[in-house]
């Protein structure tokens, strides 16, 4: 829990001296020191520096842990938050500017005793508001949080964490505000043109109100560099995601942490529950227990469009064509991890390409995957027949000793039974320490890009000088949204890659010119969002991959191998 704690606060503490956080700075320094009204004898509440921040933690609190939550159960935006913040932000830029509308803003509040609009209940509110425009900024602990309380998992280790990362991000933002509040004091200034500085401060409420709507703001987080891109990489290589959870089932936790073992006892299996749809089994009907009974089964978590998955699902297809007739039974539980993965015309067509004959349940609501306590893509359960789980196998690899325990069990299950010979498939999972990790492009799950923070809505973007090992940098027009960026016109990818293979995760309709080491090939791009292969080798190795793409590309991640 300690670990945790700390975690959230070294994040929130990162987050908020980062370059995102830049544009609401002017604003957090005037909330301290902007006077009560328009008069002389109107200095800021001392208090008011406080309110800001403590309405900033309660909101960005709540955001993190149950935004994701309560959007899912009510027919709203997923962004609907952030544009109830920016209204506030702007209402309250409008109040300072012109007492009339403050006036009219304190009826309702007249009858339980007066207060000004810069008082400490505005600074609240407004701390509330910058809660909500701030939560995109939140970089690899939200997202841990978010996961959290997008699958229900909100206990007090994930509660605890969101709180920490909220504290830590509002000690420098504190700061900022206590000095604006001291300027507000000492200076003769702000002192005798007090109304002069609340037209001012008002003003630039609703300025960046209008900047972030219109992501005018995105020009100055991308002119600045991330210097704090290697301590978020630290933290989210932590392993915060799963430390979240860590205390759900001991026993599955166990097994998955000793990949190499052999069998072991690590409790019945869960149920597989809340199945939007199943593919592959006579009428669509469930794979009941019932049919199940008396075989031994593989429980293989995958999303489609997940590149590892394409590999092991290579494996699993072996395995299940090799012993299906002498009593195995595999299920392959799809949860997505995008919003298109959703879609059972999706994940059907996805099904057929990695000529995936076996039944298929789609977990959309992850009720299966919070069963099994899983937290990656993809995860082998593998349950003897009495049916309880004897091994988890976490990622790719090591597929002959997984076969081999497939072996030991149906051997057990049925006594003197002539097992076939071993798939004998080889092993594809790539070896090298520096192959690139995936790329994500998206105003939710950006990184690593060379332009900087990614932020939703339509915008013109250049070539940096410089494209680290691992990045992508994007050039001419893209829109983003939470998951991906769409192609406009003159747009192009470039990609500072180590590995043997790269892919792209792309839906739409159009084309794909690559360029690498001066040869071009082109790529046509027609349907859903699934894995199209832009390099292909034997050897790892180091290149600088150029793309070009048709407008109405929409384009999700890179992967390598």
């Amino acid at each position: 829990m300690l670990t945790l704690i700390l975690i959230g606060l070294v994040g929130g503490f990162v987050t908020a001296v980062s370059p995102c956080v830049l544009p609401v700075l002017p604003l957090v320094f005037l909330s301290g020191g902007v006077p009560a009204s328009g008069t002389a004898a109107g200095p800021a509440h001392k208090g008011r520096s406080y309110a800001v921040m403590g309405g900033l933690v309660v909101s960005f609190s709540l955001i993190t842990l149950f935004g994701t939550l309560v959007l899912g159960a009510l027919p709203l935006p997923q962004d609907i938050i952030r544009w109830v913040g920016l209204g506030v932000l702007l209402l309250l830029g409008v109040a300072m500017m012109f007492p009339a509308v403050q006036d009219l803003l304190e009826r309702p509040f007249a009858r339980i005793g007066q207060r000004q609009i810069g008082g400490r209940r505005s600074g609240f509110v407004l701390g509330l508001a910058l809660g909500a425009v701030y939560v995109p900024c939140a970089g690899p602990v939200l997202a841990a949080i978010t996961v959290a309380g997008a699958t229900q998992r909100i206990g007090v280790q994930t509660a605890a964490l969101a709180i920490a990362f909220a504290i830590g991000t509002a000690i420098p933002l504190l700061f900022f505000a206590l000095a604006g509040r001291r300027i507000g004091e000492r200076v003769r200034a702000f002192r005798s043109r007090q109304r002069g500085v609340r037209f001012v401060a008002g003003l630039t409420f609703v300025l960046l109100a209008f900047g972030l709507t219109f992501n005018v703001t995105d020009v100055l987080q991308r002119s600045v560099p991330d210097y704090t891109a290697r301590v978020n990489k630290a933290i989210a290589d932590s392993g915060i995601a799963e430390a979240l959870d860590a205390d759900r089932n001991q026993s599955l936790r166990r097994c998955a942490a000793e990949p190499a073992s052999g069998l072991l006892d690590c409790g019945p299996a869960p149920e597989i529950s809340g199945i939007q749809q199943w593919l592959n089994t006579p009428q669509g009907a469930p794979l009941t227990e019932s049919a199940r009974a008396g075989k031994v089964v593989l429980v293989d978590f995958w999303a489609y469009s997940c590149i590892n998955c394409h590999r092991s699902i290579q494996h699993v297809n072996a395995w299940y064509e090799k012993y299906r007739s002498v009593g195995l039974e595999v299920i392959g539980v799809h949860t997505p991890e995008y919003a298109f993965e959703h879609v059972p015309g999706n994940v059907r067509a996805g099904a057929e390409r990695l000529a995936i004959t076996y039944p298929v349940a789609l977990d959309n609501d992850f009720r299966t995957w919070e069963n099994f306590d899983n937290y990656a893509w993809p995860t082998e359960y593998l349950i003897d027949a009495r049916g309880q789980v004897r091994h988890v196998a976490v990622g790719e690899g090591n597929y002959s000793h997984r076969e081999s325990l497939i072996r030991k069990l149906l051997a057990d299950a049925r006594p003197g039974i002539a097992l076939p010979p071993p798939t004998g498939l080889p092993d594809a999972t790539p070896t090298d320490p520096n192959q690139t990790r995936e790329v994500a492009l998206g105003a939710g799950r950006s990184g690593p890009v060379a332009n900087g923070t990614l932020d939703e809505g339509t915008d013109t973007f250049t070539y940096p000088a410089e494209i680290g090992s691992g990045e992508a940098a994007l050039d001419g027009t893209w829109s983003a949204d939470r998951e991906s960026v769409t192609s406009g016109p003159d747009a192009g990818i470039k990609l500072n890659f180590s590995a043997s293979e790269v892919h792209i995760d792309v839906g739409g309709t159009g084309t794909i010119t690559a360029t690498l080491d001066g040869k071009t090939t082109t790529h046509t791009i027609s349907g859903a969002p699934n894995i199209h292969r832009l390099v292909s080798g034997t050897k790892p190795r180091q290149g600088l991959l150029t793309l070009t793409l048709t407008p109405g590309l929409k384009v999700h991640s890179f992967t390598f191998g």
